[in-house]
């Protein structure tokens, strides 16, 4: 029914929103031009490849309106669709941070906030900024992760002095799309709110940097077991744990969902590993094809970054246990069998390879 809805809606407004979009692309193509804000090779938005308003979109939709933040926010129905389109837009065609990962990452947070009953906790701001975050959480991700942006001294890195430059370049990304009128979701507030909203947009897409994980975790589980959701620096952190959790979640969702990110996630690995090889640039171990599986790439992940992640949450919110701890547990049972029995045909491997050549000398 929420395809249907979706499509016959979307009819109506994808031609006013396709020369909506013409018109913002050129507009940000000439701000771009004169600003130099990205990439000369790269365009604010590339062309739309679908011939309808995507499905995706239609679902997004209906999440922002069965959150109430539609008709609670007074937001324009069709500034809400310009938004989307301009957001599916700038999502490029990478393996695995391209705008399906976006949509996964959303869904999972409006999963959260429904399951952990977050709307009785925070206010409706602090909903629509969770939501936001996840949408725009990794606009323009070009493939290659931020290690490989600082050891090639892209322009990215040089614009951001190497603090978190690919999260920093969402941000922008983002707010210049909320600049243009036709995609302002945010016309409704005045200038503080909208300055509290895009503070903590900013915040928490900055928390989705890996490198800065141990330093948030470390800082949630100083918070929880006195955790103060009347104290905003408490609810400010537990935010960014939310979106982190979201952002790597694919392990929550069924096995048959999970495995095909996973093979997204290593392909695009592998394309930056060949990439600094041929760069002569530092390659991180569990990018290398020639040294990471399936198993080992994500046994340590779940064990040591996500379980411990999604308990500490756990202490606030026990339902998450059974319909996310667990799954993660059986995934990290699931791979660690691969791994002994990928070993196990790795020792057969060897020892067929050392009576051939015992066989040789002899």
């Amino acid at each position: 029914m929420l395809e249907k809805r979706g499509e016959l809606e979307g009819m109506k407004v994808v031609e006013k929103c396709d020369s909506d979009i013409k018109k913002l692309r050129e507009e940000m193509a000439s701000m771009n031009n004169s600003s130099h804000f990205l990439d000369d090779k790269k365009k604010l938005t590339p062309r739309r490849d679908v011939p309808s308003y995507p499905k995706m979109l239609s679902c997004l939709e209906h999440m922002y309106n069965d959150l109430d933040l539609v008709k609670g926010f007074n937001m324009n129905p069709i500034t809400l669709k310009s938004w989307l389109l301009c957001i599916h837009d700038n999502y490029q065609v990478n393996p695995f941070h391209n705008f399906r990962h976006c949509f996964c990452v959303t869904q999972m947070m409006y999963s959260m906030i429904c399951l952990c009953s977050l709307q009785e906790i925070f206010t409706q701001v602090d909903i629509l900024i969770l939501m936001t975050a996840a949408v725009c959480h990794d606009l323009q991700h070009p493939g290659y992760n931020n290690t490989y942006q600082i050891n090639a001294r892209t322009e990215l890195a040089v614009r951001y002095n190497d603090i978190s430059p690919l999260e920093n370049h969402h941000c922008a990304v983002a707010f210049q799309i909320f600049s243009q009128p036709d995609c302002n979701i945010f016309s409704t507030f005045d200038a503080e709110a909208f300055k509290q909203i895009r503070q903590g947009i900013i915040t928490l897409i900055l928390a989705t940097d890996m490198a800065r994980h141990g330093e948030i975790l470390d800082s949630f589980k100083h918070k929880v077991d006195r955790f103060d959701f009347s104290d905003e620096e408490h609810v400010t952190c537990l935010k960014m744990v939310l979106i982190k959790c979201c952002d790597i979640s694919n392990e929550v969702r069924p096995m048959e969902v999970a495995e095909p990110w996973v093979d997204c996630l290593l392909e695009e690995y592998f394309m930056q590993s060949d990439r600094e090889k041929a760069e002569s640039l530092p390659v991180a171990p569990f990018m290398d094809r020639e040294k990471v599986t399936k198993p080992t790439a994500q046994i340590g992940f779940i064990k040591f970054v996500l379980i411990p992640m999604f308990e500490t949450v756990m202490k606030l919110f026990p339902q998450i246990d059974k319909v996310m701890i667990q799954p993660l547990r059986e995934s990290r049972d699931r791979y660690e069998e691969l791994k002994k029995i990928d070993d196990a045909m790795n020792e057969v491997e060897k020892k067929k390879s050392e009576n051939l050549t015992m066989g040789k000398k002899k």
